[in-house]
């Protein structure tokens, strides 16, 4: 199934949240601490969200998630693409989609990722400079728990 087989939308209400949670919970190596109600609690304030979903039978595929003050700071959380379809360009087209052909566009984006370097390089991310602190999370641990 090439990368003309699949539709992204921005439409919070076509978001499948046994999808999200599912793959969350089970796979990403950054936030499984996270309770259902916790992920549904970060779909409900998400400032943007992008879901990918195979055009035959509208099952979503991918997912990213962005918080902001929508006006000059975002940033890019939880996104993920199904390993079964991985290899079409998915990962790139949710970031474009979501950093790139939205209302952020302009906006400073920041994003933690511990394996995806490459790919965020493509969108014009680096290493943080001297004007960048973070205070990591006090209260559960690594953000890699």
């Amino acid at each position: 199934m090439d990368h003309m087989h699949y539709d992204l939308e921005d439409d919070p209400a076509r978001i499948q949240r046994d999808v999200v949670w599912g793959w969350l919970s089970t796979e990403a190596y950054w936030g499984r601490w996270r309770t259902r109600e916790d992920v549904d609690t970060q779909l409900d304030r998400a400032w943007r969200v992008v879901g990918a979903y195979r055009r035959d039978t509208g099952e979503q595929v991918g997912f990213a998630r962005a918080v902001s003050d929508g006006v000059g700071f975002a940033y890019l959380a939880d996104v993920f693409v199904l390993d079964a379809h991985r290899g079409h360009g998915l990962g790139k087209r949710l970031v474009r989609r979501m950093i790139d052909e939205g209302p952020g566009a302009d906006m400073r984006w920041v994003l933690f990722t511990g394996d995806a370097h490459g790919l965020y390089r493509h969108f014009g991310f680096t290493e943080p400079d001297a004007t960048a602190m973070v205070r990591p999370a006090l209260y559960r641990g690594s953000a890699e728990e």
